[in-house]
């Protein structure tokens, strides 16, 4: 369905809205482990945002994006993680997000997107064995 008669900003504000109401009916409804799947999804996409502003020169917005990413991964993966429960898997996991957050920094500080990719690449191992661990608990 089409809206001609409104405005392109308009028509970009109603998808955001659309897109955040299903992102968030997907967070109500999930089970701890798929959680912790739409933290490494959405890291991996503000990822991807800020690579593809690195790439524009748009520096203002590959923060954001740079910023984004570092709190997903350190407010959320990283502060998922017990230690006291997971023991040395769960130190190992908390040092390869201090890890990821270090790539992400020196990216943003060196405006260097081979960084961008090591953080990409570190959290598409994680997703990839996460989901691994959670498809054979099932």
């Amino acid at each position: 369905m089409s809206y001609p008669g409104l405005p392109t900003s308009a028509r970009r504000r109603s998808a955001q809205a659309y897109a955040s109401v299903g992102l968030e009916t997907q967070v109500m409804s999930a089970s701890p482990e798929r959680l912790i799947m739409l933290l490494l999804e959405g890291a991996q996409q503000a990822i991807a945002k800020a690579r593809l502003h690195l790439r524009h020169g748009n520096v203002a917005e590959r923060g954001t994006a740079i910023s984004k990413a570092i709190d997903i991964v350190d407010s959320g993966l990283k502060a998922s993680v017990n230690p006291e429960q997971g023991g040395e898997v769960a130190d190992s996991l908390i040092q390869s997000y201090e890890l990821i957050i270090r790539h992400l920094m020196l990216a943003n500080m060196r405006a260097d997107d081979s960084h961008l990719e090591t953080a990409d690449n570190m959290l598409g191992n994680i997703a990839q064995a996460w989901q691994e661990i959670t498809t054979a608990d099932s």
